[in-house]
C-alpha cells in the first residue's frame, strides 16, 4: 500500500490583520496547506473570524489570547509552538500574516517533504518596499540569509528556546541540530510595503526596543529613509517538477 504523503500545517501569529495583507496571505497558503493553527493575539477587529472564513474547510486551531504578548516575543512564540505540535503536525510552516512564498512554491512543497534525509528549510526572505520591488542596502539585505520556516516536527528532539524578550526566533533555538538544508524558494515580506505600515512599525520598535538592547537602532531609524535602494522583483518561472 502507497504510503500517505505527508501533511503540512500552516502556524502563524495574528493581532489586527484584517486590513492588512491576511487575505492575500491565506487565499495563498490554502492551495497547499493541510490545517492550520492560529494564534490570535488579542486582536481587536475581526481577525480571527476571517482566519477561519478564508481557510475553510480546513481544520484550523484557533487560539485567542485575551491579552496581547507581543512585547514579550517569546511568550508568544512558546505559545504558538506548544499549540501547534499539540495537533501531532507532520510539517510545520511557520509564516507570518505579511508573508507568502514565490508562486512555483504551491508545485515544489511536497517534493521538499517527500524525503528522509531533511527536517529543516531555510528561505530567504525579501523585505519589500512597495508591491514590485524589494529593499537591499546596506542595512537592509534580509535576503541574503536563509531563514528556517519549514521544519518536520521530531517529537524525541530535545528542542531548547532563545530566552530573548524580542528577536527570539520563531522556533527553538537548537532546530540546526537537525538535518537542515537550504532551499532556493523565496519568501515575499509585504510588512513594509505600506508607507504607514512603516511608521507604525517604527514606533512599535522604539516602544519595545529604545535603546537598542535586541536590535540595531540605525537599522531602526533606517525605516525612515526617503529614498531607499530598492529593486525591482523578477518571479521565477512556475515549472512542473517531474
Amino acid at each position: 500500500m502507497p504510503q500517505a504523503r505527508p501533511h503540512v500545517t500552516l502556524s502563524m501569529v495574528v493581532r489586527n490583520e484584517a486590513d492588512r495583507y491576511l487575505i492575500e496571505a491565506l487565499t495563498r497558503h490554502r492551495a497547499y496547506i493541510d490545517a492550520a493553527v492560529i494564534i490570535d493575539d488579542a486582536s481587536t477587529d475581526h481577525t480571527p473570524d476571517l482566519c477561519v472564513e478564508l481557510l475553510h474547510p480546513l481544520p484550523v486551531k484557533l487560539v485567542r489570547n485575551p491579552v496581547p504578548l507581543f512585547q514579550n516575543e517569546i511568550l508568544l512564540r512558546k505559545l504558538q509552538w506548544q499549540e501547534t505540535i499539540a495537533t501531532s503536525p507532520d510539517w510545520i510552516l511557520n509564516l507570518d500574516a505579511d508573508e507568502w512564498f514565490e508562486d512555483r512554491f504551491a508545485l515544489d512543497l511536497h517534493t521538499l517533504m517527500d524525503q528522509n534525509h531533511t527536517d529543516l528549510y531555510s528561505f530567504r526572505l525579501y523585505d519589500f518596499w512597495n508591491r514590485t520591488a524589494y529593499r537591499e542596502d546596506q542595512l537592509w539585505h534580509a535576503h541574503v540569509i536563509y531563514r528556517p520556516l519549514l521544519l518536520r516536527y521530531q517529537s524525541e528532539f530535545n528542542y531548547r528556546w532563545k530566552e530573548t524578550a524580542q528577536h527570539c526566533g520563531r522556533y527553538p533555538d537548537n532546530i540546526f541540530g537537525l538535518p537542515n538544508g537550504l532551499s532556493d524558494l523565496r519568501v515575499k515580506h509585504m510588512g513594509w510595503s505600506d508607507p504607514l505600515h512603516r511608521i507604525s512599525k517604527f514606533q512599535r520598535y522604539m516602544k519595545l526596543d529604545p535603546e537598542g538592547q535586541f536590535g540595531s537602532l540605525a537599522h531602526y531609524y533606517s525605516i525612515l529613509d526617503d529614498q531607499p535602494r530598492l529593486m525591482e522583483w523578477v518571479e521565477d518561472e512556475v515549472r512542473i517538477l517531474p
